[in-house]
């Protein structure tokens, strides 16, 4: 068996509505690039912007708010923001009646689900609607599946530069032996960075955590649909409960920018402590502010406004490999691998001192 059995097959109206978010997205290809151009013609890198974010989100909305150009790739992007959760979901919901008993077959298998009925999320969680989500990660019954079969096979892979999962992949290679034991995924969602993982180290143990128990219902189907043995727990990255010293690698994919900095070194603090010794720390991230220069670091902040995520400026502007290194890990380095020419993703690998 494989994922492909849990790949929508969307119905005529839910597939138009997709494709036409796609097609938008792509279709303004030529405004992105004026505007761009504009940037460059008024601003350069942006010396002369001022260094406050706030202040420069209103320097350059007063320069460029009269440029048609402008004024559509901003409305363009507010409404792609506002709308692709909702045309996913209504799209999964013409498929309801037909998926919900091919989903179901998938809820038995190696892979196992383990909830506590008092865990209680972190407050950075409760109440936010991450991606501008209706309701958040857990306000849809299938929220793990709209959003990881949906919105991220159908919609982001579809106008991510090289294909995210492609970049999954990659990320999950980049750790620095060949082979481990035992592997703790932090946020690991609905799954498809932990596939990444078990195709790349095919003989580890791997075991997942994340708050959303939504995402965790479909990373459980994602795993027993491809004959995987994963162990899935209701939990934050920052407190696993784990017994210490009882994983050789701990990685996350793209999940610090949902957290702000305090649950970031947290993270990292637990980390340390569940990794053996000489265990290494795997994880990729959005690009870190200080390797953009300001115009750079205003466009990723006003992605951030678009993509409803609160705490991505706090934690892109943290210095993540300080922090590694105040947990305690040495060999701490971070790289921007680089993306058409953006310092996305940015990844970061430590090691626990033997």
């Amino acid at each position: 068996m494989n994922d492909n059995s849990l790949q929508p097959r969307l119905r005529q109206r839910g597939r138009a509505s997709v494709d036409f978010l796609a097609h938008v997205f792509h279709g303004a290809t030529q405004v992105r690039q004026g505007v761009q151009e504009q940037l460059n013609t008024r601003f350069g890198e942006g010396a002369s912007l001022p260094d406050d974010l706030d202040e420069r989100h209103e320097a350059v909305a007063g320069a460029l708010s009269e440029e048609p150009g402008y004024r559509v790739q901003q409305a363009i992007g507010e409404w792609h923001s506002r709308q692709h959760g909702l045309i996913a979901i209504n799209a999964f919901e013409e498929l309801k009646p037909r998926i919900t008993e091919r989903l179901a077959q998938y809820d038995e298998g190696p892979s196992r689900l383990t909830a506590e009925k008092d865990f209680k999320p972190p407050d950075y969680f409760e109440g936010v609607e991450i991606h501008r989500t209706r309701g958040g990660w857990d306000g849809h019954p299938c929220m793990g599946f709209i959003h990881g079969e949906i919105v991220h096979r159908l919609i982001v892979d579809a106008t991510y530069p090289g294909g995210i999962f492609t970049q999954r992949r990659m990320v999950a290679g980049l750790a620095p032996k060949e082979s481990y034991g035992r592997i703790l995924e932090m946020g690991c969602s609905t799954g498809h960075f932990t596939r990444a993982l078990a195709e790349t180290y095919p003989n580890a143990e791997i075991v997942g955590v994340d708050v959303s128990i939504r995402t965790l219902e479909h990373a459980l189907r994602a795993g027993n649909s491809c004959g995987y043995s994963w162990q899935l727990y209701l939990r934050a990255a920052e407190n696993t409960g784990f017994e210490a010293e009882s994983f050789d690698l701990v990685t996350s994919y793209i999940l610090l920018h949902e957290m702000p900095a305090s649950a970031i070194r947290a993270c990292f603090a637990e980390a340390y402590r569940v990794l053996a010794p000489g265990g290494d720390l795997l994880m990729s991230d959005v690009a870190r502010y200080a390797h953009l220069n300001k115009i750079q670091e205003w466009q990723a902040d006003q992605l951030a406004r678009f993509g409803g995520e609160p705490f991505w400026r706090e934690s892109a502007s943290l210095d993540l490999v300080a922090a590694l290194k105040d947990a305690g890990f040495e060999e701490a380095e971070g790289r921007a691998l680089g993306n058409q020419g953006y310092p996305y993703p940015y990844v970061i690998t430590a090691r626990k001192p033997a």
